[in-house]
């Protein structure tokens, strides 16, 4: 990992995330949450404010130590224990079944393997919990779409890896997850970076798939 890439790239993402016009999304996609807690990309703490009083703990996954350390106030603040676990969503050093709810914003663009790191969460998720994600992802506009397709290669250049063409709900639902709800709209005007989904997946088996019959 390069200087680049360790100190550069997780502060602007921590810049570029904690914008005023995220809160009301990041309010919304963290209700619900209760118990322990794992976080997928936790980043410098930037749901931490958002957080129901339910959650007893936090499990925070994140592979910068840059931004870990820029996370220490808002971790303070709360009044449940932050324990980080690991820096690779796609293996997490969790048991199977002892998560109550996931939380991932803004990381399903970055992971190398977004269906993995879902089946991770999927194993270590109880029967029946959630998962709750923000994402930006591709746009329903052809115009859109075509622009986030030409950014794709120079965005995974400069940003880590992140890309502007997956798709979250379609991700979700490859990966063990049946949708609870979901809303999808721009930020303010359309961009290429500016289609948010938001929304809440139940983690189900075939078991589950079977009684629903």
């Amino acid at each position: 990992m390069g200087w680049y890439t360790r100190e550069v790239v997780p502060r602007v993402v921590t810049l570029v995330c904690s914008t005023r016009g995220l809160h009301s999304w990041r309010s919304r996609v963290c209700q619900g949450l209760s118990g322990s807690v794992v976080e997928i990309g936790f980043g410098a703490g930037l749901n931490l404010p958002f957080y129901p009083t339910a959650v007893e703990r936090i499990y925070a996954v994140e592979p910068s130590d840059a931004s870990v350390r820029a996370a220490q106030r808002r971790v303070a603040r709360v009044p449940f224990p932050v324990q980080r676990v690991g820096l690779d969503g796609q293996n997490l050093p969790l048991d199977d079944e002892s998560c109550d709810h996931a939380l991932i914003t803004f990381t399903l663009c970055t992971v190398p393997d977004a269906e993995r790191t879902l089946r991770e969460v999927h194993r270590v998720l109880a029967p029946g919990g959630l998962v709750h994600v923000l994402e930006h992802g591709l746009a329903p506009d052809p115009r859109v779409a075509r622009w986030q397709h030409r950014l794709d290669p120079l965005e995974q250049l400069v940003a880590d890896g992140c890309h502007l063409t997956r798709e979250p709900l379609s991700l979700l639902a490859r990966s063990g997850f049946e949708i609870e709800w979901s809303v999808e709209r721009y930020l303010l005007a359309p961009t290429p970076w500016s289609y948010l989904t938001a929304a809440v997946a139940r983690r189900v088996t075939p078991n589950d798939l079977d009684a629903d019959r």
